[in-house]
């Protein structure tokens, strides 16, 4: 009998679905369509249920484990529907025989909102049709459902040929389980894999499994601590818990979940850790499908403050709740750190993992390294026993000492004696003059000061011993110009100096790697980038709270008051160079005398030098290029040129660009790319207009790129004596790639519309909106104008500060221009969704304005096309104020000259 043909009454008597409305679908016209209306129903009414459950609070694990289950049932009742009403086969052959089998994470019983269903089909032997059409009906109905499947049908042996060679195959088994099906079929599959599981070496599996880890990191991100993590893939993330499960799994295949290899593994400390992590990241997990409405597995800024919202987060003080939720999650991360290594010490310890180097091929090799109770452990720093700590707990800080001198890695027992030693860490130990002398050596002397000092973070011992540093471990600022996290960032710059010192970077900083060795005060510099973001997300902002901080640190650590002080300067100033360099007209003497008195030595501006390059280079990769070196370059050296007694003149930068400005004197303009970036490089492309200076000119500039869709991230502007303008632009496109860069042509065009737009022949027009961009609306950024009379004789310098967009440019220059000003020189700066843009103006007849009715009209006509945003632009989603506290007062006029103390790196 057809299954179109079947009398509902043989379906609603039989084994199959029961209910007048599967007996319906059996019968109508289109099976496929009735059963996948009817599933839906069931199927979404279940998903609903487990989602306020997840609103209402409850576990990650739980909650995953609802998601799985209504996928159990929906697929259960398919598959009866399937082999009982449309394929039956009421006494089937040995040929007809089927199992469905979860395989995979959902095999594991737990799912995601949004995740694959992983799904084994399996049959004795080779496919027959019948199989073919069940498999077929499934399939189609789970993709009219709009589920994701990750499916394949093999026989028995086909799965355990497979198994043999081919790890991922063996990892989706190992978590295999029956749905429906033939139970005979899949109890003897099972039982036939766990005896091969048991029987064969685990070593190989597990050296695969961590190498996949590896790679793994290196596609999602090497570094724990990036601001936009993926909580699947990600270092410190659900899959790296994963692998400890198919590590425990593979070595007790017959375990549930692994759990008699995890609590001989891990002591009970480390397992209540390992629950809660994984708690933790499943619950992110779910709420980050749920915000994004799809399988999402990267927590980027748009999501964040949603899911922080969602799992009940609230800020506290300053601390925005977005920021208190991602320190929380990567403190999760670095827990998830210790657990691999906790787990690799018992494996090795076992016999069980892979030696990964010649040196540990040696058995037993164990050398001591002249401090009692430390030795070389197959290749590895470790230690005697923790009763070494107790003893002496300055040995917490001599061990990695010991670590760097010797170049070793810690070996997995000591990361954990270190860390279940903490206690040991009081005030009397963080003024012992031997901890802090071992300390200062790893930090100034050290041969890798960024991989020891992050062990050291990562067991948690550098927080205790230095109570200020605890305060940033895991700290996030919510914005998109710092890739990482406070510490990490620190951490970062810290490894950017040794580099700088040992010569490694010398071809893109000849200047630093020359000026790094003239130092005087190495161990200072080195206290003073540790300590130098401390102050974050304090009351009193983060450079007064950072030197505050840092003196009470230091006087711990036992330095004298000269040497304090000489810290402390730097912490409070350490962006002082930055600022003047990147917001202020450094070819105008006052200016670089205005820095020289700030500065007040020579050694403070070589300090300062290095501690700036490192500090910007930190922040992420493509932040730091040859535009702001160019800068910091060109401050750096006049200012010590004043300090060697010479003459301050006014530079002419037209003078760099000689050719050019020929040209431009010839034709009356020229444009040209000074600099197209490799395809590797996440910069911009350069492009110069030199041409005779007239009113308007930087507007019909600024138009002409906002209309071809170039996003101007820097910019300079500068006008000589004789009327000859030199206008520097670096550029992206929309997506914050170098203009023109997948697309050339797109730079040939752009160089004629700014020649025309030079001349002042109008060109085509901006595109009326710009793409909305999810990520840029989910910061709401206070907008900010200050009018600085003081800073130049001859200008007043307008700063705005605001949420950066395309066209912003060319709004701000026609606000100038139709306030009747001209604009000397300007420079542009953007970090993440904040831009920061000086101008240096004159009025028509090129003298400085005056202060008065005029000026207030400009601060807040500048304002309003600051606000664009709010005022038609593009939709703000889930807006935080998270920058509010790290802003200067919104229009204050400056009453007099004083130094920059704030700038974007503050943020």
């Amino acid at each position: 009998m057809s299954p179109r043909t079947r009398r509902p009454a043989d379906i609603a008597e039989g084994p199959g679905p029961d209910g007048d409305g599967w007996a319906a679908a059996a019968a109508a016209a289109d099976p496929r369509a009735a059963a996948t209306a009817l599933l839906r129903r069931s199927w979404e009414a279940a998903r609903l249920r487990a989602a306020q459950r997840l609103e209402y609070g409850l576990g990650g694990v739980e909650v995953a484990r609802l998601y799985a289950a209504a996928a159990d049932d929906m697929l259960t009742t398919l598959w009866r529907f399937a082999t009982e009403a449309l394929y039956p086969a009421p006494n089937p052959t040995e040929a007809e025989r089927l199992s469905l089998i979860a395989v995979g994470g959902y095999g594991r019983g737990v799912l995601a909102p949004f995740s694959d269903l992983d799904l084994l089909f399996l049959r004795p032997w080779k496919s027959i049709p019948r199989t073919e059409q069940v498999i077929e009906f499934m399939l189609y109905v789970l993709w009219d459902l709009g589920v994701k499947v990750g499916q394949s049908a093999r026989s028995v042996d086909e799965c355990l040929a497979l198994a043999k060679t081919d790890m991922t195959v063996r990892t989706a088994l190992l978590e295999a389980r029956p749905l429906v099906g033939d139970e005979r079929l899949a109890e003897d599959f099972i039982a036939r894999f766990r005896t091969f599981v048991v029987k064969a070496d685990p070593r190989p599996f597990i050296a695969a499994k961590l190498e996949e880890r590896d790679a793994r990191h290196q596609k999602a991100g090497a570094v724990r601590y990036r601001v936009e993590p993926n909580v699947k893939d990600g270092k410190g993330g659900l899959r790296d818990l994963n692998t400890l499960f198919w590590i425990a799994r593979s070595l007790a295949p017959e375990s549930p979940l692994g759990a008699r290899v995890m609590d001989d593994l891990l002591t009970p400390r480390e397992r209540r850790t390992f629950e809660e992590a994984f708690d933790f990241l499943w619950r992110t997990r779910a709420h980050l499908h749920m915000v994004a409405g799809r399988a999402e597995e990267k927590l980027t800024f748009d999501l964040q403050p949603e899911v922080a919202r969602r799992m009940g987060w609230r800020g506290r003080g300053d601390e925005p709740a977005v920021e208190r939720f991602m320190r929380r999650y990567f403190i999760v991360a670095r827990d998830v750190g210790g657990l691999t290594r906790a787990l690799s010490a018992k494996l090795e310890a076992r016999q069980q993992k892979p030696t990964l180097s010649l040196s540990r091929l040696i058995p037993g090799r164990r050398r001591k390294l002249g401090v009692e109770g430390f030795i070389e452990d197959g290749g590895r720093l470790s230690v005697a026993g923790p009763e070494v700590f107790a003893a002496a707990p300055e040995k917490l800080l001599q061990l990695f000492r010991c670590a760097d001198a010797h170049d070793l890695d810690l070996h997995p027992d000591a990361f954990s004696a270190v860390s279940r030693s903490l206690s040991l860490v009081t005030p009397s130990l963080r003024r012992d003059p031997e901890a802090a002398r071992a300390f200062l050596d790893v930090l100034a002397q050290g041969q890798r000061p960024y991989r020891v000092l992050t062990l050291m973070n990562e067991t948690g011992l550098l927080g205790r011993f230095l109570p200020e540093w605890g305060r940033i471990v895991g700290q996030t600022q919510f914005n998109m110009y710092h890739a990482y996290t406070v510490d990490e960032h620190t951490l970062q710059a810290i490894g950017i100096i040794n580099d700088i010192w040992r010569g490694k970077l010398k071809d893109e900083h000849p200047n630093a790697s020359e000026v790094v060795h003239r130092i005087d005060d190495f161990e200072a510099l080195m206290l003073a980038m540790l300590l130098h973001d401390v102050g974050k997300g304090g009351d009193r902002g983060q450079l007064e709270d950072g030197a505050i901080a840092a003196r009470r640190a230091c006087d711990r650590l036992g330095l004298d008051p000269r040497r304090i002080e000489f810290v402390v300067w730097l912490v409070r100033n350490h962006l002082a160079l930055s600022d003047y360099a990147q917001k202020r007209d450094v070819s105008d003497p006052e200016t670089v005398r205005a820095f020289t008195e700030l500065v007040g030595d020579p050694e403070r501006l070589r300090t300062l030098l290095i501690l700036t390059v490192a500090d910007i280079r930190a922040v992420g990769p493509g932040v730091w290029n040859g535009w702001k070196g160019q800068l910091i370059r060109d401050l750096y050296q006049r200012t010590e040129a004043v300090f060697r007694g010479e003459d301050l003149i006014r530079a002419d930068p037209l003078n760099d660009y000689p050719a050019l400005m020929a040209r431009a004197r010839a034709d009356g303009v020229a444009a040209e790319v000074l600099e197209r970036p490799s395809e590797d490089e996440d910069s911009a492309t350069r492009v110069a207009v030199a041409a005779t200076d007239r009113p308007g000119l930087f507007v019909d500039l600024a138009e002409a790129l906002a209309a071809a869709g170039a996003d101007v991230v820097g910019a300079r502007v500068a006008t000589a004596e004789d009327g000859a303008a030199l206008d520097v632009f670096e550029l992206q496109d929309g997506a914050g790639a170098p203009y023109g860069q997948a697309e050339p042509r797109r730079i040939a065009r752009l160089l004629k519309a700014l020649e025309a737009a030079a001349r002042g022949q109008p060109g085509r027009a901006r595109p009326s909106a710009a793409p909305f961009n999810s990520r840029r609306a989910a910061f709401d950024v206070r907008p900010t104008t200050v009018v600085d009379l003081e800073q130049s004789p001859s200008a007043a310098v307008v700063e705005v500060s605001g949420a950066d967009r395309p066209g912003l440019l060319a709004d701000l220059a026609r606000a100038l221009a139709d306030a009747g000003l001209s604009i000397r020189s300007a420079h542009i700066a953007g970090f993440g969704e904040r831009a920061v843009d000086s101008f240096y103006v004159t009025d028509a007849q090129g003298r400085k304005p005056k202060a008065g009715a005029a000026l207030e009209r400009l601060r807040s006509d500048l304002e309003m096309v600051l606000d664009h945003k709010e005022r038609g632009g593009a939709p703000v989603s889930a807006p935080v104020r998270a920058s509010l506290r790290d802003v200067s007062e919104v229009g204050r006029l400056r009453p007099a000259r004083r130094p920059v103390s704030r700038g974007p790196e503050a943020r």
